[in-house]
C-alpha cells in the first residue's frame, strides 16, 4: 500500500496563505447570527500566524466586536459592517441613516450594497447618490463598494459600476455581497482592477474580493493579478481584502495550524 504523506505547501501557496490572513475581512452574515458567534468570530480573527484585517458582521453587532476586539488585545482589527445588504433596494435616506448608526456604533469601514438593479436598467443616479452620501458620513473611515459583479455580469456593467463607486469616493470597489449565484470571479476581478488604474486610483482605492475563494491556491491569483497591475506594495490591507468566512480554515491547514471544522461558510 502507498503511504499517505501529508500536503507540504510550496513557497508560494504558504506566503499567498500569510498574506491572505492578513488582508481577510472575516465575515459572518447570517439571519440567525447571535452573540456567541460573532464572539467566536472575533476570537478567531487573531490566528497563530496573524490577524486578520478585519471582522464583517450585521451592524447590530458592532459594538460587541469593537469591545471584544479590544478585550482580547487586537484593537488593530478592524470592525466592519454593511448597509444596504444584501439586495441594494434601500431607499437613500434610509441606507444614510443606517450607516449613520453603524457609524455612531463605532464601525471603522462600511460595506455598502449599490442599487445594481437600477443600474443594469441604464440608471446609475441612485448609486452615485448613495455612494456620495454614504462617503459624507464615513469622512475618514473606510467605505467598500458592493457592485454585485455575478449579477452584472457583463465586463461593461462591471466597469461601469467600478468607476461611478470610484468616483463618487469610494475607498474599496468590491465585488459580491457573497449572497448570490454568482460572487468574486477572476474576470470581474481583472476589469475591477482595470477601472482603478483607468481612473488613476491605484493610490487612493484598493479592491475587495469577497465570495467563492476558497483555498490558498485561489487566494494566491487574486494577489498575483492585483500585483501585476499595481505592484507588491500595494498588497497591503489599505488596498487589498478578501471577504471570507470558511477561507481563514484552508489557510491555516496549508500552514500547518489547524484542521477543517464542520461547514463553515458564513454567507461569504
Amino acid at each position: 500500500m502507498t503511504p499517505v504523506t501529508a500536503f507540504k505547501p510550496d513557497c508560494a501557496t504558504t506566503e499567498a496563505a500569510i498574506r491572505a490572513i492578513s488582508l481577510m475581512d472575516l465575515t459572518s452574515l447570517n439571519d440567525d447570527d447571535q452573540d456567541a458567534r460573532i464572539l467566536a468570530l472575533c476570537h478567531q480573527a487573531r490566528t497563530p500566524v496573524g490577524n486578520t484585517a478585519a471582522v464583517c458582521i450585521y451592524p447590530r453587532f458592532v459594538g460587541l466586536a469593537r469591545l471584544t476586539l479590544a478585550a482580547q488585545g487586537t484593537p488593530e482589527i478592524k470592525v466592519a459592517t454593511v448597509v444596504n445588504f444584501p439586495h441594494g433596494d434601500g431607499d437613500l435616506s434610509s441606507v444614510l441613516a443606517e450607516t449613520r448608526s453603524a457609524l455612531m456604533d463605532g464601525a471603522d469601514e462600511i460595506d455598502l450594497v449599490i442599487p445594481w438593479r437600477a443600474l443594469k436598467a441604464g440608471d446609475e443616479a441612485p448609486a452615485r447618490a448613495l455612494v456620495r452620501g454614504c462617503k459624507a458620513l464615513c469622512g475618514t473611515r473606510v467605505l467598500k463598494v458592493i457592485i454585485e459583479s455575478g449579477e452584472l455580469k457583463s465586463p461593461a456593467l462591471i466597469r461601469a459600476a467600478s468607476r461611478l463607486a470610484i468616483e463618487e469616493g469610494a475607498d474599496f470597489i468590491k465585488t459580491s455581497t457573497g449572497k448570490v449565484a454568482v460572487n468574486a470571479t477572476p474576470a470581474a476581478c481583472r476589469v475591477m482592477l482595470a477601472a482603478i488604474a483607468e481612473c488613476g486610483a491605484q493610490n487612493r482605492v484598493g479592491f475587495k474580493a469577497a465570495g467563492g475563494v476558497k483555498s490558498a491556491q485561489e487566494a494566491g491569483e487574486y494577489l498575483a493579478m492585483a500585483a501585476a497591475h499595481f505592484g507588491d506594495e500595494w498588497l497591503v490591507a489599505g488596498r487589498f481584502r478578501f471577504g471570507a468566512s470558511s477561507l481563514l480554515d484552508q489557510l491555516l491547514v496549508t500552514l500547518g495550524e489547524g484542521k477543517m471544522s464542520p461547514a463553515t461558510d458564513h454567507g461569504y
